[in-house]
């Protein structure tokens, strides 16, 4: 039950993924170690992009745009359970809360859109080779990567409208490791089933629509494929589009499993491991899966590897 004689918090206390003190310094060491290969793989993909002409590609483009997102977001969530074992300070304050779960939820959103995004260009690039170019030109790019950024965030606008209007005066430690937003709406003693029914219908739009765009652009690439006289051929196409498959899979089954069901089911220390996979997981794997199987990639580092290396050797020799 909630107090009836109430007072509007200003901070909260973030409770941490564990309590248990023995556990403190191997999850710090395993956030910072998952922190750190995330932030230089996908600084590492960014550069190669930006340093390798043959890399100025669509696909690529969008890649770069899924690396910042991954970066952004894995700093903005993991950087609290970095800053609470230094400092042992937990406190939040209201503003920088809703300010966290605004920008993390933008950002979910913003991936599958990017997501999408890359799922049209693989459609396009292997369904009509012809008119890629012209399809798929700069422009067109530079305008489906704005409305992506654009649609993640003003998809969390209402929620956060929503949650700032509400008492929260249950308790003010949060449990979890970063404001998200269903520990807050545990918090409230407001009416939430409006609020939980708009996140349901919004998630399943946010999911579904981005879903079966994806879905049928892989339809009609499987179609293709599978009209292409040469087994070679075939499994370059495959090739190029496995790193993309395995990464929308690992997102929307850790999404779907975190916020696709009722506040009331589960338990928090649930749904705080599939935060973890989310914001820290996922994040670190993409640039490996997208390194590790893509030929391109490979070959860029391999370049850019080369002539550092060389220009090293000069430098000694000078």
């Amino acid at each position: 039950m909630c107090p009836t004689n109430y007072t509007t918090l200003k901070y909260f206390i973030i409770k941490g993924i564990t309590d248990v003190p023995e556990l403190q310094v191997p999850i710090f060491l395993l956030v910072l170690t998952m922190y750190l290969i995330t932030l230089i793989g996908n600084l590492t993909i960014l550069l190669l992009i930006c340093l390798e002409s043959h890399l100025h590609t669509p696909m690529y483009f969008f890649l770069g745009n899924l690396s910042i997102l991954d970066m952004s977001s894995t700093t903005i969530t993991l950087h609290k359970i970095l800053f609470i074992f230094v400092s042992h300070n937990r406190i939040v304050s209201f503003t920088i809360c809703m300010i966290q779960m605004f920008i993390f939820s933008s950002f979910s959103c913003d991936s599958l859109f990017v997501l999408t995004a890359m799922s049209y260009d693989r459609y396009v690039a292997i369904c009509k080779p012809l008119h890629y170019n012209m399809v798929m030109s700069c422009k067109v790019c530079f305008i489906l990567a704005f409305v992506c950024w654009v649609l993640g965030f003003s998809q969390i606008i209402p929620i956060l409208i929503y949650l700032s209007r509400f008492t929260f005066y249950k308790s003010n430690e949060i449990n979890h490791f970063f404001c998200d937003i269903v520990p807050l709406i545990k918090l409230s003693c407001n009416d939430t089933s409006s609020l939980e029914l708009y996140i349901l219908i919004n998630g399943l739009f946010l999911s579904i629509f981005p879903f079966l765009l994806t879905f049928f652009s892989y339809v009609f690439i499987i179609l293709s494929i599978v009209k292409i006289p040469y087994s070679t051929s075939r499994h370059k196409a495959f090739y190029t589009c496995s790193s993309h498959l395995t990464v929308v899979s690992l997102l929307y089954i850790t999404l779907g499993c975190q916020y696709l069901k009722p506040t009331w089911q589960g338990n928090m220390d649930s749904n705080k491991m599939f935060s973890l996979f989310n914001t820290a997981t996922v994040p670190m794997l993409n640039p490996l899966i997208y390194s590790l199987k893509n030929k391109d990639v490979k070959l860029a580092l391999r370049k850019t590897l080369n002539h550092q290396r060389n220009m090293l050797k000069k430098i000694f020799k000078m």
